[in-house]
């Protein structure tokens, strides 16, 4: 299994549009194509895999927990 993260191309072109965006708001720097790209990039490579991991570890919690309401639901036989 390949453990790097890919984003097909249109949400990447989707992605570096919105990183061009915020710049241009939140700093007023009117960023090009390649250096948006190279930005999304960096997050990607440097960023993603800690959230990436962080999503599915909270997401085995949420899991086991119903997997432990489950076991609520026997039924107990009377002796």
């Amino acid at each position: 299994m390949d453990k790097k993260i890919k984003i097909n191309k249109d949400k990447k072109l989707i992605m570096i549009g919105k990183i061009k965006d915020y710049f241009l708001k939140e700093r007023g720097d009117d960023l090009g194509d390649l250096a948006a790209e190279l930005v999304l990039d960096f997050f990607i490579e440097e960023l993603a895999p800690d959230i990436y991991n962080t999503a599915i570890e909270d997401s085995y919690t949420y899991i086991n927990d119903k997997l432990q309401d489950l076991f609520a639901l026997q039924i107990v036989k009377r002796k």
